[in-house]
C-alpha cells in the first residue's frame, strides 16, 4: 500500500540490510508456481533435471532450489512505499501489487520514565564536537515520545508498536508511587501493541505483573488515583516464561496479518532473570533458554503460514563507548562489532527468524548478526527504532529490512493528553515528591556515571552507610558490614538540596534491609562471587561496601582467587575467617540475587527499613542546609587490573 503523502523522515537512514537466509536479489519478482530437484546452480541445471516448464513459465534456481515463475516479467517502477525511502537498492524494488510494506515502531527499557529524563539519562549523542567532545542533544519525555510514535504511525498505516521488556520496574517515584499504573496508563493511549517481559517487570512478583495486564485494583493500596484501572490495552508475550510444562506466564508469540501477509512476533525476557530478580517474586517460574524457544516455535510458525518472523527479546549486546545510535560499534571484539549475549542469540536463532529488536543493556545499535537486523533503542525513551519490513505478497517473506534510531527530541509539540495524564500524578504526587530529606555537598554518582576503574561510586557508598547505620543498632540487627549491589544504584543524586523524589529514583525498588551472619570465610566467598563466567563472558559487579571495609582485588587472577583474605579488612583489622560478622544487604541480595548465592547461608536473619526509609533517615541525620554530607571517599576498594589492551 502506498502513501499519499508521508512526512519527511526523521534522521538519517543507514543503508537496507539484505537478510541472509530471508530472502535473495529479486525475489518479489518470483511468483511461486511449484519446485523441482533441490540440487541446481542454474536455470540450465533446472531444465536438465525436471524437463521444460509450463506454458508462460521459466524455471530458475534460487538457493539451489529450482522454482518457476512467470516469463515477462516487467521491471519493477520507482514509486515510494509508505515508510520506506523511495528508490531501491540493487536486487530489490520498492513496494507494490507484488510486497506489502509493514513498519515496526520499537523500543526498550521505559522504567516508567513519564517525565523528561535529566542529565546523562536525558541525552542522546548524535557526534563529535571539534574539540572532540561528545555532541549531545536532550530527548525523551513521555509527552514527546507519544507525538514522536504518532508522527511515525501516520507514515504507514501498517505499523504495529512493540517494547522489547523493562516497560515499568525500577521507575521514577511519578510511576512508582502508584504500582506503575500511570505508565500503563500512557502506553494504552499511545496506543503500543506488544510488550515482550523483561526482568524488571517482575519486581513486584508475577501475581503483580498479571494485574498490569488483567487490571483491577492493587491488593494493599487499592486505587491510589480514584477512578480504577482497567489494565494493559496492549498484550504481553513470554515465549520463555514457563509455569508448568506446556504453558507459560503470557502467550509465546502474537500474529498479526498485513493485507493478508501475517507476522509472527515472538516476546521473552533473558534466561537469566533469576539472578536479577528477588528470587521468591519468580518463585515458581522457570526461564528457558532464548535460543531453543525460538527454534522450537518457528516449525509451529510456519506451519501457520508465517514466514516473517520477528523476535522481540529483553536481551541486548554492548556498544563501544561514543558509538552513535544507528552504528553498530563495539570493543575488543575481532569483527569490530558490538559484543554480549545478543550476539549468539542472534547466531544461534533460526535463519527464518528476519528481526530482532532486543534491550536490557540500555545501549543503542543498528546491527546485522548472523543475517539478521538486530536493534536496540537505549532507554528511557529516547530514541524509538523505525523498522521498514517488505513482505513478498505471495510467498510472505521478508525481502527487505531496514531500521533507523530516531531520536525522540524535545523540539516536537507535546502530546496534550498524554501532557494532562502526566500533570494528574504529578499533582497527586507533588507532596511527597517534593519533600527536602537532606543535602550534599557533591554530587553523587551511581557506579555506571562514576568511571571509577575499580569499581566504587560515591553513590553506592552512601548507601551501603546508610544501611549500616539503620542496622547497627543491636536490637536492629547489630550490623558491622553492609553491602550495596551495583545494579540496584540507579541514578545521581545531584549537589545541593535531596528531595524523597530523587532519593527514590536512586533507590526504586522498594527492598527492605536483612542482617545476616556470615563467618569472615563466607565473606571471602561473597566477594570472589563479584566475577561471574557466563556462556558469553564473565559479568563484573563489584558490590558497595559501607565505610570501614576494605579489602584488595587482583583481576589478574583467575575467577575464584581474585581475592587476598589477608586484605579484608574491619576497621583497620584483618577479618578472621572463623569469626562471625553481622552483615546487611537488601532482600533481594540476602536470597542470593545477582548471582551472590553464599549470601543464602546466612544465619539468624533479622528484617529491617525500607531501603528507601534508611537513606532518607541516614539523610536527615548527617546533613543539613549549613553543613551538607560530603561526598565519601573512594578508597574502600583496591584494585589490580589488568594493562590496557593494546
Amino acid at each position: 500500500m502506498q502513501s499519499t503523502s508521508s512526512p519527511p523522515r526523521l534522521g538519517a537512514r543507514p543503508g537496507t540490510f539484505l537478510l541472509a537466509g530471508a530472502f535473495v536479489t529479486g525475489l518479489l519478482l518470483f511468483v511461486h508456481g511449484g519446485c523441482g530437484s533441490t540440487d541446481c546452480e542454474s536455470a540450465a541445471d533446472c531444465t536438465d533435471n525436471n524437463g521444460a516448464p509450463s506454458q508462460g513459465q521459466e524455471w530458475v534456481c534460487i538457493n539451489k532450489t529450482c522454482e518457476t515463475r512467470p516469463t515477462g516479467n516487467p521491471e519493477p517502477d520507482a514509486g515510494t512505499d509508505a515508510g520506506t525511502d523511495a528508490g531501491t537498492d540493487a536486487g530489490t524494488t520498492d513496494a507494490g501489487p507484488t510486497t506489502v510494506s509493514v513498519q515496526i515502531l520499537a523500543f526498550n527499557d521505559f522504567h516508567g520514565q513519564l517525565e523528561a529524563p535529566t542529565g546523562g539519562n536525558g541525552q542522546i549523542q548524535t557526534g563529535v564536537l571539534p574539540d572532540g567532545g561528545p555532541d549531545r542533544v536532550n530527548a525523551g519525555g513521555v509527552t514527546y515520545f507519544a507525538k514522536h510514535i504518532q508522527d511515525l504511525r501516520e507514515t504507514n498505516p501498517n505499523t504495529v508498536v512493540v517494547s522489547a521488556g523493562d516497560l515499568i520496574g525500577a521507575t521514577p517515584l511519578l510511576s512508582a508511587l502508584f504500582h506503575d499504573e500511570p505508565t500503563i496508563e500512557a502506553m494504552n493511549q499511545i496506543g503500543i501493541d506488544l510488550v515482550a517481559v523483561g526482568n524488571h517487570e517482575f519486581d513486584e512478583g508475577s501475581p503483580e505483573l498479571l494485574r498490569m495486564q488483567t487490571g483491577g485494583c492493587h491488593p494493599v493500596d487499592g486505587c491510589q488515583d480514584g477512578d480504577g484501572f482497567e489494565g494493559a490495552r496492549f498484550k504481553y508475550l513470554a515465549a520463555n516464561v514457563a509455569t508448568a510444562a506446556d504453558r507459560t506466564l503470557f502467550p509465546r508469540y502474537d500474529i498479526r496479518t498485513f493485507e493478508g501477509v501475517k507476522v509472527a512476533f515472538i516476546g521473552m525476557t533473558l534466561e537469566g532473570t533469576p539472578e536479577i530478580v528477588t528470587p521468591t517474586f519468580v518463585s515458581g517460574l522457570s526461564f528457558k533458554d532464548e535460543v531453543e524457544t525460538v527454534n522450537k516455535l518457528v516449525p509451529e510458525l510456519k506451519q501457520q503460514g508465517v514466514e516473517a518472523i520477528v523476535v522481540v527479546v529483553h536481551e541486548g549486546g554492548v556498544a563501544a563507548t561514543g558509538a552513535l545510535v544507528n552504528e553498530c560499534k563495539g570493543t575488543g571484539t575481532t569483527d569490530g562489532l558490538i559484543s554480549g549475549a545478543i550476539v549468539d542469540i542472534a547466531k544461534g536463532i533460526d535463519n527464518e527468524v528476519d528481526l530482532i529488536v532486543s534491550g536490557h543493556t540500555h545501549n543503542a545499535y543498528n546491527c546485522v548478526i548472523g543475517g539478521k537486523v538486530v536493534t536496540s533503542a537505549a532507554s528511557y525513551g529516547r530514541l524509538v527504532t523505525d523498522i521498514d519490513l517488505k513482505l513478498d505478497r505471495a510467498t510472505g517473506e521478508v525481502v527487505e529490512a531496514r531500521a533507523n534510531n530516531v531520536i525522540v527530541t524535545r523540539t516536537v509539540t507535546e502530546d496534550t493528553n498524554i501532557k494532562t495524564l502526566v500533570a494528574k500524578y504529578q499533582e497527586r504526587s507533588a507532596p511527597l515528591a517534593n519533600r527536602v530529606i537532606g543535602y550534599i555537598a557533591a554530587t553523587l554518582q551511581t557506579p555506571g556515571n562514576q568511571k571509577d576503574p575499580v569499581g566504587q561510586s560515591t553513590m553506592g557508598f552512601v548507601i551501603a552507610d546508610a544501611q549500616l547505620a539503620a542496622t547497627k543498632p543491636a536490637n536492629l540487627g547489630g550490623a558491622q558490614i553492609a553491602f550495596m549491589n551495583p545494579g540496584g544504584v540507579r541514578a545521581d543524586i545531584a549537589e545541593g538540596e535531596v528531595t524523597y523524589s530523587e532519593a527514590f529514583t536512586t533507590q526504586p525498588f522498594g527492598n527492605s534491609l536483612v542482617t545476616l551472619t556470615l563467618t569472615g570465610a563466607q565473606i571471602e566467598a561473597v566477594l570472589e562471587r563479584q566475577w561471574q563466567q557466563t556462556p558469553t563472558g564473565v559479568t563484573i559487579r563489584i558490590l558497595q561496601p559501607s565505610v570501614g571495609f576494605s579489602y584488595t582485588y587482583d583481576a589478574t587472577q583467575p575467577i575464584g582467587s581474585r581475592i587476598d583474605p589477608a586484605s579484608i579488612r574491619l576497621n583497620g583489622q584483618v577479618i578472621d575467617p572463623a569469626t562471625d560478622y553481622r552483615v546487611t544487604v537488601n532482600n533481594f541480595l540476602s536470597t542470593g540475587g545477582d548471582g551472590f548465592v553464599v549470601l543464602n547461608e546466612g544465619r539468624n536473619r533479622l528484617g529491617g527499613a525500607v531501603d528507601t526509609d534508611a537513606l532518607e533517615n541516614y539523610l536527615k541525620t548527617n546533613s543539613s542546609q549549613a553543613s551538607p554530607l560530603p561526598a565519601p571517599a573512594l578508597d574502600r576498594i583496591t584494585g589490580i587490573l589488568p594493562p590496557p589492551a593494546p
